[in-house]
This record gives structure tokens, sequence and C-alpha cells, in this order.
């Protein structure tokens, strides 16, 4: 009997196929944990098996959308992952996203099955997922109100061989970020899109010499998410945290022997600052990864001062998972400020060009927006063709940050294009939050700028004109903002003006703002 067999001799790897080789791979040795729980890969194996024929009886299938909302615990990752093997397209929901941006992700990546975490829509149900036409299956790891209980589903479940079905060109994970129009945009990644980043990462960035043991603080919807693939190829052990503070940190650290974790700079202030941290013996750290935003220099050399040379940058972004620009442990020399406040050296594969608004490539030190060419670049925007025409304009994927390049190579970034704030970590447009303030009926105008702050990197700072007898104040915008669009949006300050500055063709001036209000 013949076989046939389509595709092509010169397909990349699958994300499937890092799971399941690592699973065969490291079957005895630990994999991941949680709180609560502590998986084997041989353990880890099984439970994707069983979440793979609890998703399959469901009648989901290859090429269909299924959207996680969860906090950081192993169910989650075992069935984002049997979604993966069976060829799903994976989108993470951001946990601090306001319910009505939940709505338009689920509506614009046709969705066809939707997980929730019991602990994170505890408190607002999931009456955003009414009314979506392509939303067949909501699910929720543990029991819930309005939700198919998967977990249990999973428990009894018949589980077959581990196997993976992706097709390695298919969209793998469709990752949502903010857009200027102020509503968010689905990023294509295919599964070289991630698979590159995680064999890039166990090669350029400086891992640990012992067995790997991963700390992810922050939720594996963001960064994290993209690091687990590299622990998992190497074998490494990952400690799933329910979120960030000094104090639980330190004691993970010391109770799990960690050797890694990922953190974003307010994090790192943050345990700078803790009283606890000169007590605490956090001595089997080897390797901080830092990024996703700006990083103070003086406070990485304070940071280098405590913890040794053992840090680690990456500049990356969604259209271009984690990996453009390393920074690496040997870079991080606390006499050099300037080296400090860069972003690093190209990555291996990753082809870096800096163009003036003419596509004309920058001298050493002259500001140009940094351009990539890689395999890990995505397929372009989800259903989006002309956003994707621009940014793939010239030949070049274009990030929308501007860049310094030193002689020796190394980036320095030095604005954004695009007028990103980076707060916390997190990304947010100004439209986005500006859409959010004029929303309110006592509001005529508004225009959000990033303010440098020691804590939170940038701080959101709107700038706001009240209607005529207009009586709302700083907090009730505040608390406007969270309920329309979510807590990482809301305005750290908001200053009433009578006007804002425009341009002569009746812009918003946001740099005249910056000047005015001493944030440039």
């Amino acid at each position: 009997m013949s076989m046939s067999f389509s595709g092509s001799p010169f397909e990349t790897g699958s994300v499937g196929q890092i799971i399941v080789s690592a699973i065969t791979r490291f079957a005895d040795r630990p994999a991941i944990a949680d709180a609560h729980t502590v998986w084997t890969y041989r353990e880890f194996g099984a439970a994707i098996a069983r979440y793979v024929a609890a998703l399959e009886s469901l009648g989901l299938k290859k090429g269909e959308g299924i959207a996680i909302l969860s906090g950081n615990k192993v169910e989650q990752v075992a069935c984002q992952f049997a979604a993966v093997l069976i060829g799903m397209r994976y989108t993470a929901l951001h946990p601090l996203a306001a319910a009505t941006t939940h709505t338009h992700i689920l509506r614009d990546a046709e969705i066809a099955a939707l997980v929730v975490d019991p602990y994170v829509v505890g408190k607002t149900g999931v009456g955003f997922a009414q009314g979506v036409d392509c939303l067949r299956h909501v699910l929720s790891l543990g029991p819930f109100a309005g939700a198919t209980d998967v977990v249990a589903l999973a428990e009894s479940a018949t589980a077959g061989l581990l196997e993976d079905h992706a097709d390695p060109a298919a969209i793998a994970y469709l990752f949502y970020t903010g857009g200027t129009t102020g509503l968010p945009k689905g990023v294509m990644l295919p599964h070289r899109s991630i698979v590159g980043p995680a064999i890039l990462q166990a090669a350029d960035w400086d891992l640990p010499n012992a067995d790997i043991r991963f700390l992810a603080v922050t939720p594996t919807s963001h960064a994290s998410g993209i690091i687990l693939p590299t622990i998992f190829l190497r074998g490494g052990y990952v400690h799933l945290a329910s979120g960030f503070d000094a104090a639980g940190f330190c004691k993970l650290v010391q109770d799990e022997k960690i050797n890694m974790t990922f953190l974003v700079p307010t994090m790192l202030y943050v345990l700078l600052d803790a009283p606890m941290l000169a007590s605490s013996d956090l001595s089997s750290l080897q390797t901080i990864v830092y990024g996703a935003a700006p990083m103070s220099a003086d406070r990485m050399r304070e940071a280098i001062g405590h913890f040794g040379q053992i840090f680690v940058q990456l500049f990356g972004q969604t259209e271009v998972p984690m990996c453009m620009t390393t920074l690496r442990k040997v870079d991080h020399d606390p006499a050099r400020l300037d080296r400090l406040g860069s972003c690093g050296l190209p990555v291996a594969s990753v082809q870096v060009k800096l163009f003036d608004p003419d596509m004309r490539e920058v001298g050493v030190e002259d500001p140009g927006e940094i351009c990539i060419r890689s395999s890990l670049v995505m397929d372009g925007y989800w259903k989006q063709p002309e956003a994707t025409a621009e940014a793939f304009r010239g030949g070049w994927m274009h990030t929308g940050d501007v860049a310094k390049r030193s002689a020796d190579g190394f980036l320095t970034i030095v604005d954004r294009t695009k007028d990103l704030i980076i707060s916390g970590g997190f990304n947010v447009y100004p439209r986005e939050v500006e859409d959010a303030l004029m929303a309110h009926p006592q509001v005529a105008n508004a225009a959000v700028i990033g303010i440098p702050d020691p804590k939170w990197g940038e701080a959101v700072t709107a700038y706001v004109v009240r209607r005529d007898g207009a009586v709302v104040d700083e907090a009730a915008l505040k608390a406007h903002v969270k309920t329309v669009r979510g807590a990482i949006w809301a305005p750290k300050t908001i200053t009433f003006l009578s006007s804002i500055p425009l341009t002569a063709l009746g812009k918003l001036d946001r740099k005249a703002l910056r000047i005015q209000y001493g944030a440039g």
C-alpha cells in the first residue's frame, strides 16, 4: 500500500516537535510546577495527551482558533500545548485587559473555543463571550458557572499517543498587540517564529551551566510564554508563580533553588528596593533575563553590584518574538554606562539595519528606525493587508523603534516612532487611552504621553480638556479608563488643561506636551 505525504522538504520544525521531543528525552526529570502541582516530563506529556483528547472530543480541530485567559498554572500550559499539537491557532488573552478588549479579540481572531481560569474571571464572569458568533465552546480550568470544566473532561478522557499534527507553515500563535487605531491587531506567528527563538535563546543567551530551574513570574501570556519552549528544549524545570512581589520572589528562589528567571525592569526596581533583599540567599541565581521595557543604566549598575554580572537583556517585539538583539553577561560592564544603556548586538540569523524615513541607511551614531529581516519575522497582521504592507515596506520589517548604532555595533534605542509607552513592561499606545478618555461624556479632548518614571519605566500620563460645565475629576476618569480598557491603560496622573497643543496641521502635538510638562 502506498502512502502520500504533503508539505515541503524545506519546512522548519513545529512547536509541538519541541514539546514531544522533550517529553521523550527527559521523561523522569521534573518539568513544570505551580503552587499546587509538580509534574515530571512523563506526567506533563500524559496531561497534554488527555487535554488533546478532551479538546478533540468537543469537535475542535486543526486550523481553528483557541483563546486562553488564565493566570500561570500547569493546566493552562498543558491545554495550550495540547491545542498546538492538534494544529490549532493559539491566542493568549491578557489577564489585565478589559472585557471589551477580550470580546474584540474573540471576534477578530475567529476563536472557536475560549478557555478561562476561574480565578481570573471569578468576579466578572464570562459575559464578554456572549454574542460572539464564532465561539462554540466556553471552557474553564476547573468548575465555573457558564463554562464546561475542561480539567474534568481531560481527567476522564482516554488519551492517545502524544503526536504533533500541526502544519509547520501554519499560524501557531495569533498574538494581539496594540494598534494606533485603538483596537488591538493580530500578529500571525507561524511555527518558525516560535521555534526559531527557542533555538536562538538556547544558543545566544547565557543560560545556567547546571540544569535550568526557571521561575516564571510574568504572565505566560506575555514574554515568559515564549521562553518556555527554550527551557523544555534543554530539559529544564519551570516553576510558575501566580504573580510578582519581592518577598514571594525571594522565597521561591531560595526554596526552589531557582537559577534563571525573567523580569521586567519595574520588577527589578522593586526587588532592589525591597528590605528583605539583603537578608535573602539568592546565590542560586545564575541568569536573570530582562527586557520588555527600557532599563535605567544606573539601576542596572546597582543590580550588578548586588547580584553580580548575571544579566542578559533581550530586545524584541510581538512581530519578532524575543530575539532581535541581545546584551549578554560579558557586556554588562558596570564601568560602561553607555553599554548598559544599549540593547546589545543583533542575534545571529537576524539582519538589522537602521533607516531614515526615505529608507536610506544611516551612519554610525545617527538615529534611524530599526528594521529587520529574519525567518523569525511574523507572517503579517491578521486580516489587515494594509497594515502588513506598511510594516514590510521596502522589503524590511519596520519595528517603529529608533536607535543609534555605535562604532562597535551596539544598538541604543533613543525613541519610538509610534509613540508607544512601555509601562511596567506592558505596551500602551497613547491612542488607546485617549479613545477611552474621550468616550467619557464630560471629556472634550485628551492627549496621552509617557513620562519617565523610576518605578514603571514610563508612566501613562494624560492631559484632558473637560467639556463646558463638566465636573468630572481625576479619580473618576482613572476609574473610567480602567473599566473601558483595563488597569494597564489607566493613567497614573491626569492634568486638566484649557486646550491641547496642536501642530500646524492641526494634529495633537505630543512633542510640545513633553517639552511643556518636563517629559522631554
